[in-house]
């Protein structure tokens, strides 16, 4: 049964949630194409109420890289109009599937730190002019470095002035010259890994600590948001991020052509924060501001996933091997859960042994349903089953499974990690797919040792068609998700046989 929920979750991700995102996003980008999309345009910080710019880079024909910063986790290249052009880790485990350093921005994409002026004159006019840097080439690895950038205008002087810091991560000031208002966005999210296994999009986090998420293809309609901490565009792993704990940000959405989400912050004529770009690490987020470990989204479950995530790094700090980690974190939920298993499998017990005397009322009373639930309900009463009693306890525990299995999904810390003999990186799938395999297969031997009150048989078909199914689900799942599956079920197996035996003993014994 908890296989069964457990695995319709991600079912219904898979074939439902999935193919309606994607039909949405395709019915936005028809609609968008037919009208011009307007840059945000804020009352309070908009001096022409009717000027607009243009949502899409605008085209430039010199988009030279002025400054080059390296830091001991990345480097970042500024181009000619003081926009981040390009992130390229340089940490080891970040690597694409051919072999190279893992660059964080597509060629296309609204780049992090661009500028919009509210007034079109002067926004035109600034993506013709370029930026003077006060310095080309920045060695930050091993003590912080600053960097300024200024943008001389006809009638304004835009002003960005940074610090980067070893660990990857900046702060900055802007300002512009005799009032001018200006956006400045933190750009479209990573495009390294972006799909259907977990949420990709826009979030920030209010003042009053809750969370605001659009997932890609979501925004219909341009959105204002006040009294932020932090936003942030993130994929699976990477996310570009801007913050500030002290003073609160404002932010206009705007959806691109394909409705996926883009955030404008308001700048007024002057601002400063702070911002990074790269991966969702839980470590490095929390040494930045353990408020930001919210960048992290664990979905609908975060109230168990993070001190469930937590226990995992405490594990791991000891173990030493993420793989062993898991396997350690499953059994330790299986104990603790036990209590619960035990209920809902001794409770499906009495329910297979009634099962006889259940089909002979259906029988007896198939024309009177009514007469067929007064009977059914004396028998459970004489005989001291539940017929909730089985599925009740089990579904208690979704909310751990779901939780594990979004905490598995998003913890980047499984890249690169490797577990046993083939298994060189937790985070992809099994190369020669023998997790997938045994996972199926202890599904099956899970399936025949539960006992099983089923009547109808079109669902006793179904039930038994679903190791096959799910297997081939599994297949793709990253490997560090699957050896969780698969632990799971060996344990559950055990379990059950257990529980088995001790029922049966006390059958005899009532005989």
């Amino acid at each position: 049964m908890t296989v069964l929920v457990f695995v319709f979750f991600i079912a219904y991700e898979f074939l439902v949630l999935k193919p309606k995102q994607e039909e949405r996003a395709a019915l936005a980008k028809i609609e968008q194409e037919k009208k011009e999309n307007a840059a945000p345009e804020v009352a309070p910080v908009v001096v022409d109420a009717n000027a607009k710019t243009s949502l899409e880079t605008p085209k430039s024909t010199d988009n030279k890289i002025v400054t080059k910063i390296k830091t001991q986790s990345n480097i970042i290249e500024i181009d000619n109009l003081g926009r981040v052009a390009q992130v390229t880790l340089l940490e080891e485990k970040y690597k694409n599937d051919k072999g190279e350093q893992i660059k964080l921005f597509s060629a296309d994409q609204l780049r992090p730190l661009e500028t919009r002026f509210a007034d079109s004159s002067t926004n035109e006019e600034a993506f013709k002019t370029s930026v003077v840097a006060s310095l080309s080439d920045i060695d930050a690895t091993n003590t912080k470095q600053e960097l300024v950038l200024t943008q001389t205008l006809s009638n304004t002087v835009l002003t960005k002035k940074f610090t980067f810091y070893p660990d990857g991560h900046y702060d900055l000031k802007v300002t512009s010259t005799n009032d001018k208002k200006f956006f400045i966005t933190n750009g479209f999210r990573p495009n390294v890994i972006a799909d259907m296994y977990a949420v990709h999009g826009f979030m920030a986090k209010l003042n009053d600590g809750t969370l605001k998420t659009i997932e890609d293809g979501d925004l219909n309609n341009e959105e204002t948001l006040t009294g932020l901490k932090f936003v942030s565009n993130f994929d699976r792993y990477y996310a570009t991020v801007v913050y500030n704990f002290e003073k609160s940000l404002a932010a206009t959405l705007m959806a691109d052509s394909s409705g996926n989400p883009q955030s404008f912050i308001h700048g007024n004529s002057d601002i400063s924060f702070s911002g990074f770009m790269g991966p969702k690490n839980y470590n490095d987020l929390k040494a930045l501001n353990p408020e930001l470990i919210d960048v992290i989204d664990y979905g609908w479950f975060t109230f168990i996933a993070k001190p469930m995530f937590t226990l995992l790094q405490f594990i791991q700090s000891y173990v030493g091997n993420w793989g062993w980690t898991i396997v350690i974190l499953t059994i330790l939920i299986k104990l603790v859960l036990y209590p619960l298993s035990y209920k809902g499998m001794m409770s499906m017990q009495k329910l297979k042994d009634l099962a006889p005397k259940i089909k002979e009322i259906q029988l007896k009373h198939k024309d009177d349903k009514q007469k067929q639930s007064m009977a059914m309900m004396e028998l459970y009463k004489k005989s001291g089953a539940n017929p909730m009693g089985g599925c009740l306890p089990l579904l208690l525990q979704i909310p751990v499974f779901f939780a594990i299995y979004r905490v598995l999904i998003n913890a980047i810390e499984l890249k690169g990690a490797e577990w046993i003999l083939w298994i060189k990186d937790l985070a992809e799938m099994d190369p020669w797919f023998v997790l997938p395999i045994l996972m199926g297969v202890t599904m099956f031997i899970q399936q025949k040792i539960t006992p099983n009150a089923m009547q109808d048989e079109m669902q006793k078909k179904i039930f038994q068609l679903l190791p096959i199914i799910f297997t081939f689900f599994f297949l793709w799942f990253p490997a560090g998700l699957t050896l969780y599956w698969f632990v799971n079920n060996v344990f559950t197996i055990a379990q059950q046989y257990t529980i088995n035996r001790i029922f049966e003993k006390k059958r005899v014994a009532k005989n």
